[in-house]
């Protein structure tokens, strides 16, 4: 949900021109309302570089590359640095350039690979929580279970999704996990723990119903969708491998299941 500050207002916004600046407003709004989490942040100057660029239909990668640095030395993530380049696009009515999600992802990975986030609940990628947030979600189901006197295996599964690819480049990974993230934080939402065990490789935990293996044929399609909107198709497995995991009997036995998939 966006936060009820409103940060500058256009007119605080410095001036690159009648052409530029119309974009780039329109740009803002559309990302405002879209993707960006926090309104006063929203502006740098490397957003004029890149609406010149774009406005001239010179090559945005440079200017691109200077966002994303600019982004994530902010601390903002890169599914929300790519969603954002996506809403300029949108916002002149042209299809997203590739080399702007390649200069805006290779500039956020250069940045994060100099001074790397610190190991926490969330994976810096993707927005999505880490497997070990992951094991103390399945352990307070496990715990649940038992109190109740049921049985994880029948009432709970992991829908699991693998986009992995060899050799690929750092922004690549980084560009396909942003993509990822967003999709299934768009098809599950809050109420089903989730994360990216490994490089490519995504588990969400769900309750067990009719409806779970359809589901997990929704998001192969939305992941395949959106890869294509944001140009990175060519970073993820073909087609992409979603299945239902069925849990084992113990919390222990499940903690090493998520080492498996994370292999």
């Amino acid at each position: 949900m966006m936060e009820s500050y409103e940060g500058p207002s256009i007119m605080s916004l410095p001036s690159s021109g009648a052409p530029a600046a119309d974009t780039r407003e329109r740009w803002r709004a559309a990302s405002l309302t879209e993707v960006w989490l926090r309104p006063g942040d929203w502006y740098h100057p490397a957003v004029d570089a890149l609406v010149e660029a774009v406005e001239a239909g010179r090559s945005p990668e440079a200017a691109a590359h200077r966002l994303g640095t600019a982004r994530s030395a902010a601390g903002i993530g890169l599914d929300e640095t790519l969603d954002d380049v996506a809403c300029l696009y949108r916002a002149v009515g042209a299809p997203l350039d590739v080399d702007a999600v390649r200069g805006a992802a290779q500039g956020w990975v250069l940045v994060r690979e100099r001074d790397p986030a610190p190991s926490g609940v969330r994976d810096p990628a993707t927005g999505l929580p880490t497997s070990d947030y992951l094991g103390e979600r399945l352990r307070e189901t496990y715990g649940r279970a038992a109190g109740n006197e049921q049985s994880v295996p029948e009432s709970h599964c992991l829908v699991v999704l693998d986009v992995a690819v060899d050799q690929l480049g750092a922004w690549q990974r980084m560009a396909r996990a942003a993509s990822v993230g967003r999709t299934l934080d768009q098809v599950f939402g809050d109420g089903h723990p989730m994360a990216s065990l490994s490089d490519g490789v995504f588990a969400v935990l769900c309750e067990r119903s009719p409806e779970t293996a359809r589901l997990a044929q929704s998001v192969r399609k939305i992941v395949e969708r959106n890869a294509e909107v944001l140009g990175v198709s060519g970073s993820m497995r073909r087609p992409v491998r979603v299945w239902v995991e069925g849990l084992p009997e113990s919390h222990q036995l499940a903690l090493e299941l998520i080492r498996h998939l994370r292999r």
